[in-house]
C-alpha cells in the first residue's frame, strides 16, 4: 500500500470514529448541561458521584469490543473465516455474562453502591436513582459497543460513526425533552441515557438485515482460551475506563473533605470536559485498530508503523489546540455548568481547569501507544502503561499532591501522572518498533 493512499485511509478511519466518539462522549456531557440547569449543585454532585459505574459498564463493553474486534480483523486479513466467526460468537457470549451482572446489580444493589460512593443527605437518592437505570441498560450499553466494534473492523467505519452520532444526538434531544417539558428530573436524564445505545444499535440493524456483515454468529465451541486472549486485547480499553471511574471516586472522596459538594460539583464539570477529551483520542486510537490489525495481520509491518506516526502528529495537533482553547476560556467554560452562579464553584472550577488538561497531551500518547501495542498483538506493555496510569501511579499522586497542596494539588495528580507514564511508555514504544523490522516513527 502506498503512503499516500495508507494517509487517506488513516484520515478515514480516524476522522469517522473521532466524530463518533466526541458524539459518544455526549451522553454525560448532556446530562452534565441538563442536569445542572434543573437541579443545581446537588444534581451536579449525585450526577459526578454515578459517573464512575458508567465507566465501568462503557469499559467492560469496549474490552470485549475491542478485544474481539482486533482478532476478528487478524483473522478476517489472513482469510480465517471461520475462526472470524468463533470470536465474534465467543465475545457475544462473554458480553452476556457481564452485562447479566451488571443487570442483576441494577436490581438489587443500588442503594448501597450509591452509599459507598459517597451519596450524602443532599445527593444520595437523586444518585441511587440514576445508578439503578443506568444499570437496568447495561445490556444494551454493552451490546452496542460490541457491534460497534465488529461493524468498523467489518469495513463499515461510515456505518459505526452515524450509529454512534445518532445515538448521542438522540440523548442530547431526549434529555432536554424528559427533564424540561415533562419535568422527569434526574429519572428523565439517565432515561435519555439509557435509550441512546438502543437508538444505536437500530442504526446498524439494517447492516444485519441486509445481510452485508462477514462476522456471523455460529455453532461453535466457547473456548477459555478464546476468552482469554479477547480479554487480554481488550484489557487496555476495560482498563482505561475502569480506571478514570476509580479516579472519579478518589477525587470526589479527596475533594469532600477539602470543599464538600461544590468542589464535587466543580470537579464533574472538569471530569466531563475530561471525557470529551479523552473520547477524541480513544477515536483515534479505535481508528487505527483496524487499519494497524489489518496491516500486521498482513505481515506489513511498516505500515502499521506509519500509521502510529500520523495518529501521535494528529494527536499531538488537538492537544495543543484543546489545551488553548481551555486556557484561554476557562471561566466562560465553567459558566456553562454554573446555573446558580455560585462564585466557589467558579472559582474552583477555572482553577482546575487550566491545571488538569495541562496532562492531555501525556493522556493522549498513553492511549494511541496502548492501542498500538494490543493492535499488533503485543498486549503486556498496553498492560503496564493502563495499570501505571490507572491505579499504581494517580492514587497515590492525589492523596501526596492534595495534602501538600490542597486543590491544587488534587489537580495537578493528573499531569503528573500521565506525563510519569508517558515516559515510560516511550521507553516500551521504542523497543516496541525496533522488533518491527525496517519500522521508524
Amino acid at each position: 500500500m502506498k503512503n499516500e493512499n495508507l494517509l487517506k485511509v488513516f484520515a478515514k478511519y480516524v476522522s469517522l470514529n473521532v466524530l463518533g466518539m466526541i458524539a459518544l462522549s455526549c451522553y454525560i456531557l448532556a446530562d452534565t448541561f441538563f442536569v445542572s440547569k434543573a437541579l443545581g449543585a446537588a444534581g451536579l454532585a449525585a450526577l459526578n458521584l454515578a459517573i464512575p459505574v458508567y465507566n465501568f459498564i462503557h469499559g467492560s463493553g469496549l474490552m470485549i469490543g475491542m478485544g474481539g474486534g482486533t482478532k476478528y480483523s487478524i483473522y478476517k486479513s489472513q482469510g480465517k473465516k471461520e475462526a472470524a466467526d468463533q470470536v465474534f460468537t465467543n465475545a457475544a457470549v462473554a458480553m452476556v455474562c457481564i452485562a447479566t451482572i451488571f443487570f442483576l446489580a441494577g436490581l438489587f444493589a443500588s442503594a448501597p453502591i450509591a452509599r459507598f460512593l459517597g451519596g450524602n443527605e443532599q445527593t444520595f437518592e437523586m444518585a441511587r436513582l440514576y445508578l439503578q437505570v443506568l444499570l437496568l441498560f447495561t445490556p444494551m450499553f454493552m451490546l452496542n459497543n460490541l457491534l460497534l466494534c465488529f461493524v468498523r473492523n467489518d469495513g463499515a467505519p461510515q456505518l459505526s460513526m452515524a450509529a454512534m452520532i445518532t445515538g448521542s444526538l438522540s440523548n442530547v434531544v431526549l434529555d432536554y425533552v424528559f427533564m424540561f417539558p415533562f419535568g422527569m428530573g434526574i429519572f428523565g436524564a439517565v432515561l435519555a441515557t439509557g435509550l441512546a445505545p438502543v437508538i444505536s444499535i437500530c442504526v446498524m440493524s439494517p447492516y444485519f438485515l441486509k445481510k452485508k456483515n462477514q462476522f456471523h454468529l455460529k455453532k461453535c465451541r466457547i473456548l477459555p482460551r478464546l476468552f482469554g486472549g479477547i480479554f487480554s486485547s481488550g484489557l487496555p480499553s476495560l482498563i482505561t475506563e475502569v480506571s478514570s471511574g476509580i479516579v472519579i471516586i478518589v477525587f470526589n472522596m479527596i475533594i469532600l473533605g477539602l470543599e464538600g459538594n461544590t468542589g464535587v460539583a466543580a470537579y464533574g464539570v472538569i471530569a466531563n470536559l475530561s471525557l470529551v477529551v479523552v473520547a477524541i483520542y480513544t477515536g483515534i486510537a479505535q481508528g487505527i485498530q483496524p487499519v494497524i490489525s489489518s496491516q500486521y495481520g498482513s505481515g506489513n509491518k511498516k505500515a502499521a508503523a506509519s500509521i502510529l506516526r500520523y495518529a501521535l502528529t494528529t494527536m499531538a495537533v488537538i492537544s495543543a489546540g484543546v489545551y488553548l482553547l481551555i486556557f484561554f476560556f476557562a471561566p466562560e467554560i465553567a459558566r456553562i455548568f454554573n446555573s446558580e452562579n455560585s462564585a466557589a464553584l467558579q472559582s474552583i472550577a477555572v482553577g482546575g481547569l487550566k491545571v488538569y488538561f495541562i496532562g492531555s497531551i501525556f493522556a493522549g500518547f498513553n492511549i494511541i501507544a496502548s492501542m498500538f501495542f494490543t493492535s499488533t498483538e503485543y498486549p503486556f506493555p498496553a498492560h503496564i502503561i493502563s495499570i501505571l496510569r490507572g491505579f499504581v501511579v494517580i492514587i497515590p499522586a492525589a492523596f501526596i499532591l492534595s495534602s501538600l497542596a490542597g486543590m491544587n494539588g488534587v489537580w495537578s495528580a493528573f499531569p503528573a501522572t500521565e506525563a510519569a507514564v508517558a515516559l515510560v511508555g516511550c521507553i516500551l514504544l521504542i523497543k516496541r518498533l525496533q522488533k518491527l523490522k525496517g519500522a521508524k516513527v
